[in-house]
Parts: C-alpha cells; structure tokens; sequence
C-alpha cells in the first residue's frame, strides 16, 4: 500500500457485505481499509481512533443510523469525506443524507466502476450521485440550500437518536444505556416528542422514524 492512499472506513451491519466491500476496494489503487463496523455509535469510536479520510456508510444500522451518524461525525471531523452506500433508491432517504453532510449517495446494486467514480468524485470535493437517482432530489436539494424549505425536520439531534432507539423497538433503560442518559431524561424525551409530533402511540412514532429515514421502511 502506498504512502498516499486514501484511509476508508467501512459501516454496514451486514458482515458480508463489508467483506465484500473491502475486497473491492482493496482492488482500486491507492485505497486502504483501515477498519469496519457494523453500528453508528461504533462508527464514530473508529474514526476518532483510526483517523480516516473516507467513510463507506450503510443508513440502516442499528443505535445510531447512518444519517445521524454522519451528521455528527461531520460536525467533530468536517474534512472527512461520507459516502453512503444503500439500498434505498426513495427520495426522502437521499434528501437526507445530502442535508446531513454526504458527499455522495451510491446504490448497492451500482457498478464497481460507478463506486470507483464515486469514490474519485468525492476526494475531488466533489458530490456524486448514482444515476438511477431521479433529478429530482436535485433540484429539491437546490430548493433546501436557498432556503425555500427550511425546518423540514423540526427535531433536534438527540431527539432524533431516541426515536430511532424507540422505533427499534428499545426500552427506556435500554435507551438511557445507549445514550448514557437517565430513565427519568429517556421518558421526557419520549413524552416531548409525542406532544411535539402531536402523535400519541409508538406505532405512530415508528411511521415518523420511517418517513425520516431513521429506520428501513
């Protein structure tokens, strides 16, 4: 491995997955993969020790996905580069990932000359969409940065991280472990989103987390 290759960080909770991600880019020239995880909250832990230049990031992994998690990794290492790697071709899931700091949005059924392209685009300071991608999110995009739609989303970073941990299905003591919070602070939050969204059961709570992206639909 050369001296100048680019450090990539790979997040996917599908072990076969990362397997076979690394070994294709192992395959490009001057790529090294200096690690692997299969979890958001596990994924900033990385880089802070491993110090990578790229990020390959799935959106759906569990306790942390991989929209929060490149918000709050851009925030603490602005200079690293986010790729996100997914299945899902939906649109809110894209607006997403751009408004949280991506640099590209690749599908996984995508050619592995188009990641190679990806990969090139966004080491440039470029952004890099696949093109099964409708124009649309484009132009919506466009909209976002001009401000013509702002407060979309009108919840805060760490009311985001304990609806996902509630769409998933946790408890309030195994979200308040997660998050390193109390019970007392996990059941706030919990009854401020439901009067916030103005949406008083779980299952409807779940719908939110989905439409957000913060869980597969």
């Amino acid at each position: 491995m050369s001296l100048g290759a680019v450090r990539v960080l790979l997040a996917d909770d599908h072990t076969l997955v990362r397997a076979g991600l690394r070994k294709l880019l192992e395959s490009i020239a001057d790529m090294e993969v200096v690690g692997e995880c299969g979890d958001g909250l596990q994924l900033l832990a990385l880089v802070e020790r491993l110090q990578p230049q790229l990020v390959l990031m799935d959106i759906a992994m569990p306790g942390l996905n991989g929209l929060d998690a490149t918000a709050r990794l851009l925030k603490q290492w602005p200079d690293i580069r986010v790729l996100i790697l997914s299945m899902h071709q939906n649109e809110e899931y894209v607006r997403q990932a751009l408004r949280h700091g991506a640099a590209a949005y690749l599908l996984k059924d995508a050619a592995p000359l188009e990641l190679e392209l990806a990969i090139r685009a966004v080491q440039q300071g470029g952004t890099f969409l696949s093109p099964a991608i409708s124009k649309g999110v484009l132009s919506d995009y466009v909209k976002r940065l001009r401000g013509e739609d702002q407060g979309a989303d009108p919840l805060t970073p760490r009311q985001r991280e304990v609806l996902q941990l509630i769409a998933e299905g946790r408890s309030s003591k195994e979200i308040a472990r997660i998050l390193d919070l109390s019970v007392k602070t996990v059941e706030t939050h919990r009854t401020q989103l439901m009067k916030q969204l103005d949406i008083h059961e779980v299952t409807g709570l779940v719908r939110y987390a989905m439409r957000l992206g913060l869980v597969p639909l």
